[in-house]
């Protein structure tokens, strides 16, 4: 569908009743509130900012709305609550509208306006080589008009088609606002960033997942190090024993030799003493 279409669809389809939104603004001077407000399509809405009862006694009080730093206008509905009425028919209206009041005391709020957020998965999919990995989107309480996956390739973007791709992804819209991309026989080249787009009336909202494909061999490593540990320790035990066994030989042998040299001392001390006598 083009933007034209869109902004066609969007005129004929405004609604008549309008929303609105309210804050209370703080008691306390010179602090800032703020309210996130979620639009899929086109939207009049009327913006609210009500002064706590307590604070009635000012006098000469004036607002002023603004969209960024823009101001947008200044309004009144009655002594405590000031209002203002927007169209919302693309994504240039949204954004973040302040309303300021000022007096012998001011007060401030944001009301942030923006698409739905989509809901992806923190934690990265894991998967191994030669398996299938699945990677899902959601967006809650709001149908996008289409779905779009991205694979991340440097830089870039690259949009996944898989009518072109069949043996490679899947994707399929489980209900209207949940989809997910099938990855068969994933390998190495497969692991990154992937991002699901969803389009809506007023704009687009995107989710970033990631791929993590480990290889077959994985798993093992743990096991693999502690039998390269083991054998590294029977190994060192077993050189320890050698040369223990080595060492006792030796000391054996010089032990041998002195009992050998000291009979030899003796006989010869005995045929000395011999002679003498004779």
């Amino acid at each position: 569908l083009t933007t034209e279409h869109f902004k066609q669809t969007t005129k004929e389809s405004m609604p008549d009743t309008v929303v609105k939104y309210e804050v209370f603004l703080p008691g306390v001077s010179g602090t800032s509130m703020g309210k996130n407000i979620t639009l899929d399509r086109a939207s009049t809405i009327e913006l609210s900012c009500r002064l706590d009862k307590k604070y009635s006694h000012l006098k000469s009080l004036q607002m002023t709305w603004k969209k960024g730093n823009e101001t947008i206008g200044h309004s009144r509905t009655d002594e405590n609550s000031w209002s203002i009425q927007l169209s919302i028919v693309n994504n240039s209206n949204l954004g973040s509208y302040s309303c300021t009041l000022k007096g012998e005391e001011e007060f401030s709020t944001t009301f942030r306006l923006q698409v739905p957020k989509i809901e992806g998965k923190e934690k990265p999919t894991i998967s191994y080589e030669g398996d299938t990995a699945i990677l899902t989107c959601k967006s809650s309480g709001y149908t996008p008009i289409v779905w779009t996956w991205y694979v991340t390739n440097g830089s870039e973007q690259i949009a996944i088609n898989d009518t072109l791709l069949p043996d490679k992804y899947v994707i399929n819209r489980v209900s209207a606002n949940v989809t997910y991309l099938k990855i068969l026989k994933v390998t190495k080249e497969d692991n990154g960033v992937y991002w699901c787009e969803a389009a809506f009336e007023l704009g687009k909202s995107m989710g970033k997942l990631h791929l993590k494909v480990l290889s077959l061999l994985e798993p093992l490593k743990p096991f693999l190090a502690i039998v390269a540990e083991v054998i590294g320790l029977v190994t060192v035990i077993f050189l320890y024993e050698v040369y223990s066994k080595k060492k006792e030989k030796c000391a054996e042998s010089e032990k041998e030799f002195d009992q050998i040299e000291q009979l030899r001392s003796e006989e010869i001390n005995g045929l000395e003493n011999s002679r003498s006598r004779h």
